[in-house]
């Protein structure tokens, strides 16, 4: 009989969180903040001194998020500062390996962002009306990454991401990961 593998990641607050069973109990903000303000996006190709986080990306997101709609639930706003948090433990894949990967690590992610929002009293699924307005401000700024961190031109993003309607004035300088996962704690301290 073969012995099953290991399908755990020990987290640095004892938590063992299992990657095909995720337990909203294993789940703490500390340990996603710590991850996602080490786990670089665009797989570090960016300028400046510092790799973009992942967590200082949800920051960005989530306000955005309230800019544009200036009435939204903290919750919402919540949901969006968490969007990308599964990313704490499966790490950031750039969309052209994610559809490599296909629809096993596409569930994987869906399985563990699910216990994560439970975790913190959001529902496991996202509203469909609540999830097209954050992704809409997730590919607001990532369409500002592209350009100003990612060496698009303003042509190449254009025609390989999709185009935003509206592309926010905002002006991204990547921060230290220690800089950025007491950013992304601080707030989550405001919506939670």
């Amino acid at each position: 009989m073969q012995k099953k593998p290991r399908s755990w990641q020990r987290m640095l607050s004892g938590r063992r969180l299992d990657l095909l069973n995720p337990s909203p109990l294993d789940i703490e903000i500390e340990d996603i903040a710590r991850g996602i303000s080490r786990v670089a996006r665009w797989n570090g190709q960016t300028s400046g001194k510092y790799p973009l986080s992942v967590a200082q990306h949800s920051v960005i997101v989530a306000e955005l998020l309230k800019s544009y709609n200036e009435n939204i639930e903290i919750k919402w706003q919540l949901a969006a500062l968490l969007h990308d948090a599964a990313e704490y433990i499966i790490s950031d894949m750039i969309t052209p390996l994610k559809s490599f990967l296909g629809e096993e690590y596409i569930q994987l992610e869906e399985k563990i962002q699910s216990a994560i929002n439970i975790r913190f009293s959001l529902p496991g699924e996202i509203p469909k009306k609540i999830y097209k307005l954050i992704k809409t401000c997730d590919r607001q700024t990532a369409f500002i990454e592209a350009i100003q961190l990612a060496g698009f031109t303003l042509k190449e993003a254009k025609k390989t991401l999709k185009m935003p309607k509206l592309i926010p004035d905002y002006k991204i300088i990547p921060i230290s990961a220690n800089k950025a996962e007491k950013l992304f704690l601080k707030k989550f301290k405001e919506l939670y």
